[in-house]
C-alpha cells in the first residue's frame, strides 16, 4: 500500500482544556452555528471566548486557519491561554494543510507558554500534536521520542480522551513503520479508552485504523468490515479528512481483488472528499491511486493526467532534515578550517626551532632547510588554491540548485526561510502527444530530444531574469517575480514565452538530422506563491499555491503554438500585448475561468518587437 497515514489531529483539539466536554462538542453543525453567531456579534461571553469555541468545534482547516488567526491577533498579554490555544490549533490547520515545517513553529511556541503556565496538560497535548507532525514527516525517530514523553505526562493525568487520542496516533507511528502488531495493542487500547465513555468519533477512527492494519496484513474480509464501519461511524460528523484515507485503502482493496468499478468509485470519491478540503496529502494520494487504475486498465491517457496531478500536490513536505544536514556540513566545514590553522601554528612553532638549532648546523644543513621551507611553501600555495577551487566549485554548485539569494540565505543562516510573495508568474509548457513519441523511441533518444529543448528553454529564461523551477517529464515550469519585485514579471514571461514559441517553430522547419520534434502549449498564470527548499535527501527550491495549479490549467486548456493566458495575467499585459479573449472556459475543479490567447506586442509598445507572425497563421 502507498497510502499516506491518516492522524486523529481533532480529537486533541482542546482536549487537554475543556477535557471530555470539548471533545463531545467538535461537531461542524456546533461550530457553523457558532460562526454565525460570532459574525452577529450579539453574543453575551467575551470575543475571545467565543473564538476559542469556535476552535474547539471547527474541522476545515481553511476555516480553522482563519479563526486562529483571529484570536492570535486578538489576544492580549493578559490571556496567555487563549494565545496558546490559537497557537495549537494553528498547527493543527497548517500540518492538515500539509504546511508541516511552519506547523512546528506554532507547535513549539504553544509548548513554551505551557511551559511558562507549568500546565502539564498543555505540555502532553503539544509533545503529541508535535510527534504526530514529525510521524507525517517520517521522521521516526523523533516522532517516537514525542509520543512517549506525551503519552508519559498525559497518563499522570488520568484523562481518557487525550490519553487515547496519544494512543491512536502513535499506533499510527507503529503503522507507518510496519509494527502491525504494536499498532494493533495501540488502537485496541485506545479503542476500549473511547468505547468506555461512549465517544463515538474516537471509537470511529480506531476501527478504522484497525482495517488499514488488516489492509497490510491481508485481512482483506475483515478490513473492509471495519473500514466501512468507520466510514459509516464518521459521516455522520462530515469527517471527510479521515473517510477519504479509508476510501483509499478500499480502493487498494478492490483492486487486489480485481474489482476495478468498486476501486475506481471508492478512489473517485476520496479525491471528490479530499478536494473539498485542500487536503494536500489526499488530493495527491487520491490522483495517484486513480493514476495506477487508469494504468491498469490500459488507460494511458488518464493515467498520465491523474499522475500529473499527483505530482502538483505532492508534499512537499518539510526540509528539515535538508537543512539540519546542510548545517552541519557547514559546522564540520568550519571546524575543519580552524584545525587547519592549528596544525599551521603548531608547524611554524616547530620550524623555528629548526631554525635556532640550524644556527649551529653546518652550511649543507642550512641548504638543505631552506629547500624544505620552500617545499613547505609550494605545498601550503597550492593546497590552498585547491580549497578555494572546491570552495568556487561548491558554491557553483549550490547556484545550480537553488536561486542566488536562497543560496547566499543558506551559507550564511544554515537555513531558508520559507517566503511569502504576493504576485508572481508562473508558466507551464508541455509537448503536444509526447506521451505517444515517447513509446516509440528509445531511452537515449527520448532524453536527447527532451533535453535539446530544456536547454534552450534554460537559456531564454536566464537571459530574461526569470526563475527555472523544475521540470516534470515534458512538462517545464518557471516563474518570474521571485526575486526581482519589478512590476513587469508579468510582460516579460510573455516575451520568454514568445521565444519559446519560436524556437520551437524554427527546429520543425530546421531539421536537417531527422530529429523528434514537437508542438508545444503554453499557459501562464499571476497570483501569489510560497516559496521555499523542499525535500529531505536531494532538496530542491520549489513553488506552491493556487497559483500554480491554476497556471498549470492554463496549460492544459491551450493549444499547440499557442500562449494562453488566465484573466490575473491578462490585466497585467494587455496595454503591451494584443491578446484574444476565448471566453470563459471549463475548468477541472475550477469551474470557468476566463482565458486569453497572446498573439504578439502592440505598436509602439515600449519592449522589443517579436517575430510571431506563425503564431497568427
Amino acid at each position: 500500500m502507498c497510502i499516506k497515514h491518516f492522524k486523529a489531529y481533532y480529537l486533541l483539539i482542546g482536549c487537554f482544556y475543556f477535557f471530555i466536554q470539548a471533545a463531545y462538542s467538535q461537531e461542524q453543525k456546533q461550530a457553523d452555528s457558532l460562526k454565525t453567531l460570532y459574525n452577529t456579534g450579539d453574543y453575551k461571553e467575551s470575543e475571545l471566548e467565543i473564538l476559542s469555541s469556535i476552535l474547539m468545534s471547527e474541522i476545515n482547516p481553511d476555516t480553522l486557519l482563519h479563526y486562529s488567526d483571529l484570536l492570535i491577533d486578538k489576544a492580549t498579554p493578559d490571556s496567555i491561554n487563549h494565545l496558546k490555544r490559537g497557537y495549537l490549533n494553528k498547527g493543527y490547520a497548517l500540518s492538515n494543510k500539509g504546511n508541516n515545517v511552519e506547523a512546528l513553529q506554532y507547535f513549539l511556541k504553544c509548548l513554551e507558554l505551557n511551559y511558562q503556565l507549568k500546565d502539564e496538560q498543555g505540555i502532553g497535548a503539544v509533545l503529541i500534536s508535535i510527534a504526530d507532525t514529525y510521524s507525517i514527516m517520517e521522521n521516526k525517530e523523533n516522532a517516537t521520542e514525542y509520543y512517549n514523553k506525551g503519552i508519559q505526562i498525559i497518563r499522570k493525568l488520568n484523562d481518557s480522551i487525550p490519553l487515547g487520542s496519544a494512543l491512536l496516533n502513535s499506533g499510527d507511528n507503529y503503522f507507518h513503520i510496519k509494527k502491525y502488531e504494536e499498532a494493533l495493542s495501540n488502537f485496541k487500547e485506545s479503542g476500549t479508552i473511547f468505547k468506555n465513555i461512549n465517544f463515538e468519533r474516537g471509537t470511529a477512527y480506531n476501527t478504522g485504523n484497525i482495517g488499514m492494519v488488516y489492509t497490510e496484513q491481508g485481512k482483506y474480509d475483515l478490513a473492509k468490515t471495519y473500514l466501512n464501519e468507520a466510514i459509516s461511524s464518521l459521516e455522520p460528523f462530515d469527517d471527510y479528512y479521515a473517510i477519504s484515507v479509508y476510501l483509499l485503502y478500499l480502493s487498494d482493496i478492490y483492486a487486489e481483488e480485481g474489482n476495478l468499478t468498486e476501486a475506481f468509485n471508492n478512489a473517485k470519491r476520496s479525491l471528490e472528499l479530499s478536494s473539498s478540503l485542500g487536503l494536500k496529502d489526499q488530493i495527491s494520494d487520491a490522483n495517484l491511486k486513480l493514476s495506477r487504475l487508469y494504468e491498469d486498465s490500459g488507460n494511458i491517457e488518464d493515467s498520465y493526467t491523474y499522475f500529473k496531478n499527483h505530482i502538483i500536490y505532492r508534499d512537499s513536505v518539510n526540509n528539515i532534515h535538508s537543512v539540519q544536514a546542510m548545517a552541519d556540513l557547514r559546522t564540520n566545514f568550519e571546524v575543519s578550517q580552524k584545525q587547519i590553522q592549528v596544525d599551521l601554528l603548531n608547524q611554524q612553532k616547530k620550524n623555528q626551532r629548526i631554525i635556532v638549532y640550524s644556527t649551529f648546523a653546518a652550511l649543507l644543513a642550512l641548504i638543505l632547510f631552506a629547500f624544505g621551507l620552500y617545499r613547505r611553501f609550494i605545498y601550503v600555495r597550492s593546497t590552498k588554491k585547491i580549497i578555494e577551487q572546491e570552495k568556487e566549485r561548491s558554491d557553483n554548485l549550490l547556484l545550480n540548485i537553488l536561486p542566488e539569494e536562497t543560496a547566499q540565505e543558506l551559507k550564511l543562516n544554515g537555513k531558508v526561510q520559507a517566503k511569502k510573495f504576493e504576485s508572481v508568474t508562473v508558466l507551464f509548457t508541455d509537448f503536444k502527444d509526447f506521451t505517444h513519441y515517447a513509446e516509440n523511441l528509445s531511452p537515449e533518444k527520448l532524453v536527447e530530444s527532451i533535453d535539446f529543448y530544456f536547454s534552450k528553454f534554460d537559456a531564454i529564461i536566464e537571459k530574461h531574469g526569470l526563475e527555472k523551477i523544475k521540470t516534470i517529464g515534458d512538462a517545464y515550469m518557471c516563474a518570474g517575480g521571485l526575486h526581482n519585485l519589478s512590476h513587469t514579471h508579468a510582460n516579460t514571461m510573455i516575451l520568454a514565452a514568445f521565444e519559446i514559441l519560436e524556437f520551437v517553430s524554427k527546429s520543425k522547419l530546421n531539421n536537417p538530422e531527422n530529429l523528434t520534434r514537437y508542438d508545444i502549449r503554453i499557459g501562464i498564470h499571476t497570483g501569489p506563491v510560497v516559496a521555499g527548499i523542499v525535500g529531505t535527501k536531494k532538496f530542491s527550491y520549489d513553488i506552491w499555491g493556487d497559483t500554480v495549479n491554476i497556471a498549470s490549467r492554463m496549460e492544459t486548456n491551450s493549444e499547440p503554438g499557442k500562449i494562453n493566458i488566465s484573466e490575473n495575467t491578462y490585466s497585467l499585459i494587455k496595454d503591451s500585448f494584443a491578446c484574444e479573449y476565448r471566453g470563459k472556459m471549463k475548468v477541472k475543479n475550477r469551474g470557468l475561468l476566463n482565458m486569453y490567447f497572446v498573439y504578439g506586442m502592440k505598436d509602439g509598445n515600449e519592449f522589443s518587437k517579436l517575430q510571431t507572425s506563425h503564431l497568427t497563421n
